[in-house]
């Protein structure tokens, strides 16, 4: 048992208390300081006998917190205040209302928001779906606790390595799924990147750290390539007497990533690993003008790409970025990216709207309140299912943007892809339930029409028009898509009522009940959600009525004469939870599990070797999941209390299905020399193979049947050097 030094966690206490005051960016007069004191000894005390699971003393976790809050986000004193206490109320005595007593009203709002989301994602997934309502309606009353909440969680991923491996994995998948998206829409660039970052770190530990090694390896070059590339712009900008700061910006490992996996291109064919970034001091008056200015510096040297100039100064993003970004072709016939902006814009690309509150910007303001109450909106609407809400959210949360206008002229901004049905409705719902299509640039277009940056639209309406069920399909904003389920549900309530009645008189004349339970028997033979759906379905025919000759009536109840077996209920599903988990708690595959079904899933093809975790359907057994699979995030965060721990067993040599992608030249023979490998040398059976050749290039998709993660690492390795190959890449899915 380890011994712990009582004098010395006291000074390391003390020591990060101090620092964490150093590190604010606000001034603090001496109330705030006597306030933040009071709250770190109660703290303190609160939390004396908690130790974290590394066994440091918990009161850590709190005083990081308010250092992220205080030096990251740039908050000030009640934030600070409540970042030290977020855990008091959940794990001591201490009330809301002592809470109230000690610091005010403001900051047992804060802890009261802060405590009611605490558990998000812990349980069901409409409970998880209910939690995530409630943090979001916290933004409304105070974004603080967004902010803070976000702190949390940043600290609890720097923090993720004392943690067993399936909660590793559960709690960066539950980063990588919703805060991330937060701190974007937030403009915590900073943030957002690490929280990414440290999110793949622990969901694909191999990715991180070999691009991590590459970055590494590469660095030098990249160093001396930067060096040479700004020293004519320095030269220029100290001509020009221009204050400035250069910088050179390596992409997030994160970002990487995604960009080999969406583009399917190794690493070393990625030409934005880095960008310049100059940052110029500036007066609030002069920032646009200079940065323009430093533009036409830049290009005086530099041929610019006029396909990748973006402009987010004359308009800036929705999370409120500034900047000024080109594409340049450097020496040695490399592009490169070069973003120009002022201070204070800097300050908002890192810390978006916490900077805002110190620049005191009006717009910047409007924007996030425009935001927030779209996300009311939303929230306060009765459509009932959540967890598509979340989707729909999240969907919107990262989404790109476009700017287009109003026929008077004003500006509105739309993620992009929105089409003309969704410009519609954000101007106002009842405009969008009549649209019959509209005006993009004085030419006419149908609802489904994608807008562009730029565009002015006006929309046609028509008194007969009403919202249908494959608008869902022409839109993307969240907000659109919940007019539109809400005005379906409605028009579906009133072809009901003719449903309801028709079930009502044919009981009568079953001399059976109208009661709630008799409807309920209904539903469950039917097999539909609710009463609502049972009333439309035989209002408009789908369900006959004349079916309720297979029940007889006793005593006015409805009893089914051939009832159809039910699906396993939530209480079976428990229960083979916990017998798979069993005392292991682990699922071995490739034992001989008598009572559990489980299988290989198609959508990431698993094999010996990959890091797994098994998925308990309904009604389908186990499924096991690569813990890289495309839906795993999802399934973590939505259905954690689904998910079983998993490993290979040391089994005999089986053959498990694999797909693998290969590009490259197309030259003779090669499909020869590629099929001479994986037969000849390695003894690989192929399932199916198909080539398509495009201008000299070719494309070649091969299922084959290997031991383990070893054996196609080899056949991949052997593959990459035949001549002509130029890239061999794993398939997710066959």
């Amino acid at each position: 048992m380890q011994v712990v030094d009582i004098e010395a966690e006291k000074k390391e206490i003390l020591k990060r208390y101090r620092s964490l005051l150093l590190s604010c960016k606000r001034r603090l007069d001496a109330n705030d300081k006597k306030q933040i004191r009071k709250a770190f000894e109660i703290s303190l005390e609160a939390h004396k006998d908690m130790r974290r699971k590394s066994g440091e003393p918990y009161i850590y976790h709190p005083i990081a917190v308010a250092q992220i809050a205080a030096s990251e986000i740039g908050l000030g004193a009640t934030s600070i205040i409540c970042a030290l206490l977020h855990d008091v109320v959940e794990d001591t005595d201490t009330t809301l209302e002592d809470i109230k007593g000690m610091f005010g009203e403001k900051v047992m709002q804060i802890i009261d928001g802060l405590t009611k989301i605490s558990g998000v994602f812990d349980h069901t997934p409409s409970l998880q779906a209910e939690n995530f309502r409630k943090m979001l309606l916290t933004l409304s009353d105070d974004i603080r606790v967004i902010l803070i909440k976000l702190a949390d969680r940043l600290h609890n991923m720097r923090t993720l390595e004392s943690m067993a491996r399936d909660k590793q994995i559960k709690i960066a998948s539950e980063t990588l799924y919703m805060y991330t998206p937060l701190a974007h829409r937030l403009g915590l660039n900073v943030m957002k990147v690490e929280l990414e970052d440290l999110g793949l770190k622990y969901t694909e530990p191999s990715v991180f750290e070999d691009i991590t090694k590459k970055l590494q390896e590469t660095e030098s070059e990249r160093t001396r390539y930067i060096n040479v590339f700004i020293q004519p712009i320095i030269e220029n900008l100290k001509e020009q007497k221009i204050d400035y700061e250069i910088k050179g910006r390596v992409k997030s490992i994160y970002s990487i990533w995604n960009k080999m996996k969406t583009q399917g291109i190794p690493f070393e064919e990625i030409y934005d690993i880095f960008a310049i970034r100059i940052i110029i001091k500036s007066s609030i008056e002069q920032e646009k003008s200079d940065c323009w200015r430093v533009y036409s510096l830049v290009t005086d040297f530099y041929h610019p790409n006029p396909d990748r100039l973006r402009d987010w100064i004359s308009t800036p993003k929705s999370t409120g970025y500034e900047s000024l970004h080109t594409t340049v072709m450097g020496p040695e016939g490399k592009w490169v990216e070069v973003q120009i902006r002022s201070e204070r814009m800097n300050e908002i690309a890192e810390i978006g709207y916490a900077a805002h509150w110190k620049y005191k910007e009006s717009a910047a303001e409007n924007a996030l309140d425009g935001w927030i109450k779209k996300i009311r909106e939303l929230l306060e609407s009765p459509e009932s299912n959540a967890l598509d809400f979340i989707d729909d959210f999240k969907l919107n949360l990262f989404a790109e943007e476009i700017f287009v206008f109003t026929p008077k002229g004003e500006l509105k901004t739309l993620p992009i892809k929105a089409t003309t049905l969704d410009f519609a409705y954000e101007i106002h719902s009842q405009l969008g339930n009549k649209c019959i299509g509209g005006k993009v640039n004085n030419k006419l277009v149908p609802l489904s029409h994608k807008l562009n940056s730029g565009d002015q639209i006006e929309i046609l309406t028509s008194q007969k028009q009403k919202p249908k069920d494959d608008w869902l399909n022409y839109v993307v904003t969240a907000r659109a898509k919940s007019k539109i389920k809400l005005a379906l549900k409605e028009e579906k309530r009133k072809i009901a009522i003719k449903g309801r009645e028709t079930v009502e008189k044919k009981l009568k004349q079953l001399d059976a009940s109208f009661t709630k339970s008799n409807v309920a028997i209904l539903v469950d033979f039917f097999k539909v959600k609710n009463n609502l759906e049972l009333y439309y379905r035989i209002s408009i025919g789908n369900i006959s009525i004349k079916t309720l000759k297979d029940f007889t009536v006793e005593k006015g109840k409805l009893i089914p004469k051939n009832t159809l077996p039910k699906k396993l209920e939530s209480k079976k599903l428990e229960e083979l939870v916990s017998e798979v988990r069993g005392n292991s708690g682990m699922l071995v595959i490739g034992e001989n599990l008598d009572k559990i079904d489980y299988k290989l899933s198609p959508c990431c093809t698993p094999i010996p070797g990959d890091d797994v975790f098994g998925f308990v359907t309904v009604d389908e057994g186990i499924n096991i999941h690569r813990t890289n699979c495309p839906n795993a995030i999802q399934l973590m965060s939505n259905y954690a209390y689904r998910i079983v721990k998993a490993k290979w067993t040391n089994q005999e040599k089986i053959s498990f299905l694999a797909g693998i992608k290969i590009t490259g030249t197309d030259e003779v023979g090669i499909v020869n020399n590629i099929t001479k490998i994986i037969s000849n040398e390695l003894n690989v059976n192929m399932r199916s193979i198909s080539f398509d050749t495009n201008d000299g290039i070719f494309e070649g998709n091969i299922m084959v049947f290997v031991q383990d993660t070893n054996h196609l690492k080899e056949l991949i390795k052997k593959l990459k050097k035949v001549p002509g190959v130029v890239n061999v890449i794993r398939m997710d899915s066959n």
